[in-house]
């Protein structure tokens, strides 16, 4: 099953390669001038780097067909990726928070010039990672996740540049513990977005846009529609909204052979105007519900 990250995977690759060599570079960067500023944005990298990591992995997963025991294949994996990456990326800015408070108390010494240098890298690097993501992640939840986290390293990396002129023109130490802190904090709000996105797709809420209370109201406005019952929409994974409903038709639809004609035109209904293309309809006539289970309603 072809997934809206599937189609990216090529670009997603591309901000995998980078985002590890700068992981890197910050890694060296801050060891050598003694910048948590810098660590802080490696640790967020490296939150980066494992979920851009786990959503390939679960792009792959998503890719495979369908069978008997799984209906939907893996196309679900996706958005587990997207949890995994939230929850790392939580744990990252606890761990920087924390950090950059003892810091601030105890402010060691910090190498301004060399810190300048390695920010500058790390905001190039960070630039073409958000060239590569800024199509891609209007399509899927997991490169949506990708760009928020390159677009908060790049916001991080001006922290650390005007961290480290502030350190090399003034001597005050201390802006790198406030900068950390600055991106221990920004992290914690596109997370939570992220994680409650994901976990309304796991708990199966309605996908965003599609208004039931509307869908009811197309239906029932279909000639021969009487009524519709046991109406739910969820979302398999970014881009792939599902509908079914049991719907009360006339009877005559069943004898004069219209049923078919009506199914298509309810079925383009939901593709044309809420973006549903796959739905699934129990067309049935008024008498059914004499007989129907009472949890459908």
């Amino acid at each position: 099953m072809a997934t809206a990250a599937g189609r990216r995977k090529g670009r997603l690759t591309a901000v995998l390669v980078v985002s590890t060599a700068i992981l890197i570079v910050e890694v060296v960067g801050g060891l050598l001038t003694g910048s948590l500023a810098l660590l802080a944005d490696a640790g967020h990298m490296l939150a980066d780097v494992a979920g851009i990591g786990i959503a390939l992995i679960a792009v792959r997963l998503a890719a495979r067909p369908a069978t008997p025991a799984r209906t939907f294949g893996y196309a679900r994996a996706e958005i587990l990726a997207a949890v995994v990456n939230a929850v790392l990326l939580l744990g990252v800015a606890t761990l920087v928070i924390v950090e950059a408070v003892r810091r601030l108390n105890d402010p060691p010494a910090v190498a301004g010039g060399p810190m300048l240098i390695f920010g500058a890298v790390g905001l190039a690097g960070n630039a073409v990672s958000i060239w590569l993501l800024s199509r891609a992640q209007t399509e899927s939840l997991t490169m949506r996740g990708a760009f928020l986290e390159v677009a908060a390293d790049a916001l991080s990396s001006v922290g650390v540049l005007l961290a480290a002129l502030v350190i090399q023109l003034t001597g005050f130490t201390r802006a790198d513990a406030i900068v950390s802190l600055v991106i221990g904090a920004f992290i914690l709000p596109r997370t939570w977005r992220l994680l409650r996105e994901a976990l309304d797709i796991l708990l199966e809420a309605s996908p965003k846009g599609v208004d039931l209370r509307a869908v009811r109201a197309h239906i029932t406005a279909v000639d021969h529609i009487i009524d519709v019952h046991d109406l739910h929409a969820f979302t398999i994974t970014s881009g792939l909204p599902v509908l079914s409903a049991h719907v009360v038709v006339d009877a005559s639809c069943f004898q004069d052979g219209h049923a078919p004609q009506l199914l298509d035109q309810l079925q383009h209904c939901l593709a044309g105007h809420f973006d549903v293309e796959h739905s699934t309809f129990q067309l049935e006539p008024v008498t059914h519900a004499d007989h129907e289970h009472p949890a459908h309603s």
